[in-house]
């Protein structure tokens, strides 16, 4: 019963129209209501929720993120991409990809990788002759690779919804393989699909052009060396690097490309800021409903309900992608990792499965989920800036769908896809 007031408030509040984050907070009221906890330890809990280190890392890694996508990093690692990839057949659809690629390893955000590579790729693929919905595919499924590979700010989520047990850098670094899996099966579906259809091919770039087109982008790319290379090397936190990275980013975009004027860099501020007050209301309100579920003891309820259908490791967690993918068509990700992570994770744990491999399953799931509708954040993203419909889309989706769904069982039934590069390097 008790289950059913805290998820049923939950759900009846998100299905009347209430924001997630309020939802929560709402719910987690009503739920120590019914167990007759007082109010003012949900408000001590909402307090402690955002009340850790760790927390900063989102702020400056959104804000890191926005400052090279609005400072022409996007249009820059396009141009580098094309230059590796552009003159085979099918080579822009690829060229969106790996752009895509290298843009999550700055942004850590899939709608921040879809508006900004969507807004120059999607006409560049259109002009040479690609379907539009095509080019809005391949833009928004390329676009999931953002929140595998570091730094992912859902990453950190993540963690924190582990009760911060689980170390953000093992989850930069266990994302790397799993994203760049992602990447290189989109590559191959595009070029399978450019050659049955005949897409166009690119023209290779000279020599001069490509060294200028290399040096620019890869003042952008310092970024992911200063991450990765900074914690590997002991000389900062995955927190700190957030910090290191957004100063960088500010050097690089205000300096160095120079193609964003300081009169527009407030409103970029102040977007920023309502974005991840947005987050870390979110994460505040989660981290009170989470108290009242080990208060009714709900994870451990679900572990024994999960104990009651198979014993097998492998069948419960192919269960538990099955709920994922489903959860995810109904919810963001950001919430869903919050509400669910505190509920799965014990299930899991008690088969043996490692909290860091866990989480890359959690996320792929869930970034399934960004291009599924009829609530795929990413999905509606992409539609606007591709100037189609949500239903053209779907009906040519499916491929993707196929390819992403390979990879998620890969990173579900090979620990070591997500486990052997932290144990190498940490």
């Amino acid at each position: 019963m008790d289950a059913l007031v805290l998820l049923g408030s939950l759900f009846a509040l998100i299905l009347i129209g209430v924001p997630v984050a309020y939802a929560l907070g709402m719910a987690a009221l009503v739920g120590a209501l019914w167990i007759d906890i007082p109010f003012e330890a949900v408000m001590i809990k909402i307090g402690d929720g955002v009340s850790k280190f760790s927390l900063l890392a989102i702020p400056f890694f959104v804000l890191a993120g926005a400052i090279m996508a609005e400072g022409g990093m996007a249009r820059r690692l396009v141009a580098f991409a094309n230059v590796l990839i552009g003159f085979v057949r099918g080579g822009l659809a690829m060229v969106n990809i790996l752009a895509s690629s290298m843009f999550g390893c700055i942004s850590g955000s899939s709608v921040a990788d879809t508006s900004s590579i969507g807004t120059v790729m999607i006409p560049q693929m259109v002009k040479a002759g690609y379907p539009r919905v095509f080019a809005t595919n391949v833009t928004i499924t390329g676009s999931v690779q953002a929140i595998l590979i570091p730094p992912s700010h859902n990453a950190v989520i993540y963690s924190l919804a582990a009760g911060g047990t689980v170390s953000i850098a093992h989850l930069f670094i266990g994302g790397v393989i799993p994203g760049l899996l992602l990447g290189l099966s989109l590559i191959v579906l595009v070029l399978i699909i450019a050659r049955r259809k005949n897409y166009p091919k690119g023209e290779a770039v000279p020599l001069r052009q490509a060294l200028k087109t290399a040096v620019e982008a890869l003042w952008g790319l310092g970024t992911v060396v200063i991450i990765l290379g900074g914690i590997l090397g002991g000389i900062f936190t995955a927190t700190e690097s957030a910090a290191v990275a957004c100063v960088y980013a500010f050097v690089v975009t205000m300096f160095v490309y120079r193609d964003y004027r300081w009169k527009d860099l407030p409103h970029l501020v102040h977007r920023t800021v309502k974005t991840v007050a947005m987050v870390m209301m979110l994460i505040a309100f989660a981290s009170a409903y989470g108290y009242i579920m080990a208060l009714m003891q709900l994870p451990a309820k679900v572990t024994a309900f999960f104990l009651t259908l198979s014993d097998n490791k492998y069948v419960i967690l192919f269960l538990i992608n099955l709920l994922l993918l489903f959860l995810g068509t109904l919810m963001d990700l950001a919430p869903l990792l919050l509400i669910c992570t505190p509920i799965l994770l014990p299930v899991v744990v008690k088969f043996g499965v490692d909290p860091v491999h866990f989480g890359l399953i959690m996320l792929v799931n869930l970034g399934i989920g960004l291009v599924t509708p009829p609530v795929g954040s990413v999905l509606f993203v992409g539609c606007a800036v591709g100037k189609v419909t949500i239903e053209q889309v779907t009906r040519e989706i499916w491929p993707f769908y196929v390819a992403m769904f390979v990879v998620l069982m890969l990173v579900t039934y090979i620990p070591g896809l997500t486990l052997w590069l932290p144990r190498m390097l940490l």
